[in-house]
Protein backbone atom coordinates (compact mmCIF):
# COMPACT_ATOMS: atom_id res chain seq x y z
CA UNK A 1 0.00 0.00 0.00
CA UNK A 2 1.71 3.51 -1.27
CA UNK A 3 1.63 6.42 1.52
CA UNK A 4 -0.71 9.22 0.14
CA UNK A 5 -0.12 13.14 1.55
CA UNK A 6 -3.60 14.52 2.40
CA UNK A 7 -3.50 18.14 0.96
CA UNK A 8 -3.88 19.56 4.48
CA UNK A 9 -0.30 17.44 5.46
CA UNK A 10 1.19 19.08 2.29
CA UNK A 11 0.31 22.53 3.16
CA UNK A 12 1.34 22.01 6.75
CA UNK A 13 4.76 20.55 5.57
CA UNK A 14 5.34 24.02 2.89
CA UNK A 15 4.24 25.95 5.53
CA UNK A 16 7.13 24.67 7.81
CA UNK A 17 9.66 24.74 5.70
CA UNK A 18 8.75 28.26 4.57
CA UNK A 19 9.23 28.69 8.58
CA UNK A 20 12.72 27.97 8.37
CA UNK A 21 14.92 30.97 9.09
CA UNK A 22 17.14 31.50 5.38
CA UNK A 23 20.72 32.80 6.08
CA UNK A 24 23.38 33.38 3.99
CA UNK A 25 27.16 33.00 4.88
CA UNK A 26 29.88 35.33 3.88
CA UNK A 27 33.66 34.85 5.00
CA UNK A 28 36.76 34.54 3.07
CA UNK A 29 38.04 31.38 5.13
CA UNK A 30 36.39 28.20 3.49
CA UNK A 31 36.68 26.35 6.47
CA UNK A 32 34.55 28.86 8.43
CA UNK A 33 31.80 28.46 6.15
CA UNK A 34 31.44 24.64 5.42
CA UNK A 35 31.80 24.29 9.24
CA UNK A 36 28.84 26.92 9.88
CA UNK A 37 27.10 25.44 7.19
CA UNK A 38 27.32 22.06 8.83
CA UNK A 39 26.64 23.22 12.25
CA UNK A 40 23.54 24.74 10.87
CA UNK A 41 21.85 22.91 8.80
CA UNK A 42 21.41 20.38 11.94
CA UNK A 43 19.38 22.95 13.44
CA UNK A 44 15.78 22.66 12.52
CA UNK A 45 14.39 25.44 11.73
CA UNK A 46 17.05 26.90 9.91
CA UNK A 47 18.53 26.47 6.50
CA UNK A 48 21.98 27.59 4.79
CA UNK A 49 20.83 28.61 1.70
CA UNK A 50 24.20 30.02 0.21
CA UNK A 51 27.81 31.23 0.82
CA UNK A 52 30.44 33.82 -0.35
CA UNK A 53 33.67 34.26 -0.34
CA UNK A 54 33.51 38.01 -0.32
CA UNK A 55 31.00 40.58 0.37
CA UNK A 56 30.45 41.50 -3.47
CA UNK A 57 29.46 38.42 -3.70
CA UNK A 58 27.49 38.20 -0.68
CA UNK A 59 25.86 41.61 -2.48
CA UNK A 60 24.89 39.18 -5.79
CA UNK A 61 23.73 36.55 -3.25
CA UNK A 62 21.72 38.80 -1.32
CA UNK A 63 19.81 39.93 -4.58
CA UNK A 64 19.18 36.26 -5.60
CA UNK A 65 18.35 34.53 -2.27
CA UNK A 66 16.42 36.89 -0.66
CA UNK A 67 17.32 35.60 2.55
CA UNK A 68 16.64 36.26 6.42
CA UNK A 69 19.96 36.51 7.47
CA UNK A 70 23.32 37.34 6.39
CA UNK A 71 26.02 36.00 8.63
CA UNK A 72 29.14 38.25 7.49
CA UNK A 73 32.85 38.09 8.51
CA UNK A 74 33.92 41.74 9.27
CA UNK A 75 37.50 41.37 7.24
CA UNK A 76 36.67 40.05 3.84
CA UNK A 77 38.55 41.26 0.35
CA UNK A 78 36.74 43.17 -2.17
CA UNK A 79 34.11 44.45 0.40
CA UNK A 80 34.09 44.54 3.98
CA UNK A 81 31.20 42.99 6.39
CA UNK A 82 30.82 46.48 7.06
CA UNK A 83 30.36 47.90 4.19
CA UNK A 84 28.49 45.02 2.50
CA UNK A 85 26.20 45.32 5.69
CA UNK A 86 25.25 48.84 4.72
CA UNK A 87 24.36 48.09 1.55
CA UNK A 88 22.45 44.74 2.08
CA UNK A 89 20.47 46.73 5.11
CA UNK A 90 19.58 50.15 2.69
CA UNK A 91 18.71 47.68 -0.34
CA UNK A 92 16.70 45.10 1.50
CA UNK A 93 15.43 46.61 4.80
CA UNK A 94 13.87 42.75 5.73
CA UNK A 95 17.32 41.31 5.41
CA UNK A 96 19.06 41.32 8.67
CA UNK A 97 23.04 41.27 9.02
CA UNK A 98 24.86 39.76 11.77
CA UNK A 99 28.65 40.44 11.89
CA UNK A 100 30.83 37.33 12.93
CA UNK A 101 34.65 38.39 13.82
CA UNK A 102 37.98 38.38 15.86
CA UNK A 103 37.60 41.43 16.97
CA UNK A 104 35.83 42.59 20.03
CA UNK A 105 36.72 46.35 19.98
CA UNK A 106 34.11 48.54 21.02
CA UNK A 107 34.85 50.53 17.85
CA UNK A 108 33.81 47.65 15.28
CA UNK A 109 30.86 46.96 16.86
CA UNK A 110 29.40 50.42 16.86
CA UNK A 111 30.36 50.98 12.86
CA UNK A 112 28.67 47.63 12.49
CA UNK A 113 25.99 48.86 14.20
CA UNK A 114 25.83 52.35 12.74
CA UNK A 115 25.91 50.62 9.35
CA UNK A 116 22.20 48.82 9.83
CA UNK A 117 24.17 44.97 11.84
CA UNK A 118 21.20 43.81 13.59
CA UNK A 119 24.08 42.03 15.59
CA UNK A 120 28.08 41.60 16.34
CA UNK A 121 29.29 38.21 17.44
CA UNK A 122 33.15 37.13 18.62
CA UNK A 123 34.12 33.61 16.56
CA UNK A 124 35.60 32.83 20.06
CA UNK A 125 32.06 32.21 21.40
CA UNK A 126 30.31 28.44 21.08
CA UNK A 127 28.40 27.28 17.76
CA UNK A 128 25.26 27.50 20.40
CA UNK A 129 25.85 31.50 20.66
CA UNK A 130 26.06 31.91 16.84
CA UNK A 131 22.87 30.06 16.78
CA UNK A 132 21.23 31.91 19.57
CA UNK A 133 22.05 35.17 17.95
CA UNK A 134 20.77 33.97 14.08
CA UNK A 135 17.75 33.31 15.65
CA UNK A 136 17.17 37.02 17.62
CA UNK A 137 18.25 38.95 14.87
CA UNK A 138 15.67 37.02 12.39
CA UNK A 139 12.83 38.05 14.86
CA UNK A 140 13.96 41.82 14.47
CA UNK A 141 15.98 41.44 18.10
CA UNK A 142 19.52 43.09 18.37
CA UNK A 143 22.60 40.87 19.50
CA UNK A 144 25.53 41.57 20.84
CA UNK A 145 28.29 38.75 21.96
CA UNK A 146 28.40 38.93 26.11
CA UNK A 147 32.44 40.06 25.34
CA UNK A 148 31.15 42.77 23.72
CA UNK A 149 28.12 43.69 25.68
CA UNK A 150 29.95 44.80 28.92
CA UNK A 151 29.39 40.73 29.73
CA UNK A 152 25.75 41.45 29.64
CA UNK A 153 25.24 40.28 26.25
CA UNK A 154 22.50 38.74 24.47
CA UNK A 155 19.26 40.34 23.41
CA UNK A 156 18.51 44.10 23.16
CA UNK A 157 15.98 46.02 22.42
CA UNK A 158 13.90 45.51 18.92
CA UNK A 159 15.91 47.28 16.06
Amino acid sequence: MRPTIQLWDAHYLQTSLSMAIRILLADDHRIMRQGLTAMIEKESGMSVVGEAANGRIALQLVESLQPDVVVLDLMMPTLNGIEASRQITQKWPKTRTLILTMNDDQRSVARALEAGASGFIVKDNAFEEVVKAIEIVAHGQVYLSPSVAGGSGGQLPEK
